[in-house]
């Protein structure tokens, strides 16, 4: 399975097609070079969602600033009403920024996101269930995530000299807590197996 994977993965990469190359200008305008027009933050969140890959160079310096505009434009959604990220959500994620976790976060979030987004429909007709139940659906696979998160890292943690850890020879409690997250993680791979198409 994770070799069809593989190979669906590569196949995807040879056929997406090059990103569009958007301008941005000191007037703020942006320029799309494939279409050769003029375009707005309004166009390149509709390019997002239709799936079409792009990049945003300053036009003077020549700078990628795709990652600055693509905040711009979750900015935007955000204050027009269209809440995707509550508060509670923007305050943990401040709160990352400096942590030694902060390194991990991202890479966290983009797996959690794609795996979200693989199993689309298997959500939905989850959570509607669930909602009908009147449960929260991912409050439970929230909290079993950030409990396994917070125990390897600071598992890297102690063992990092770097991060002041001192190596320690492995004791009983250890080698059954290590067990019980190698356990957890063999269910929620499991879990997420059983959703993927194949």
């Amino acid at each position: 399975m994770a070799t069809r994977r593989a190979e669906r993965n590569e196949a995807t990469e040879e056929a997406r097609p090059e990103p569009v190359i958007v301008k941005k200008y000191a007037n703020r305008r942006l320029y799309n070079t494939e279409t050769s027009s003029y375009i707005t933050l309004e166009h390149l969140s509709a390019m997002t969602r239709a799936g079409r890959e792009f990049k945003v160079i300053d036009a003077r310096s020549g700078e990628d600033i795709t990652h600055a505009v693509l905040t711009q434009i979750i900015l935007e959604e955000e204050t027009r009403g269209a809440t995707l990220l509550p508060s509670s959500v923007l305050r943990q994620l401040i709160a990352m920024y400096g942590d030694q976790m902060q390194a991990l976060v991202p890479l966290y979030l983009e797996a959690s996101l794609e795996a979200f987004r693989r199993n689309q429909e298997q959500f939905r007709a989850v959570f509607e269930n669930l909602l009908a139940a009147g449960g929260n659906p991912f409050q439970a696979l929230v909290k079993q995530n950030m409990s396994m998160l917070e125990a390897a890292a600071e598992m890297w943690r102690q063992a990092n000299p770097l991060l002041g850890g001192t190596p320690a020879p492995p004791r009983k409690a250890d080698a059954d807590e290590i067990g019980k997250l190698k356990a957890e993680l063999a269910e929620l791979k499991a879990r997420l197996d059983r959703l993927a198409p194949d």
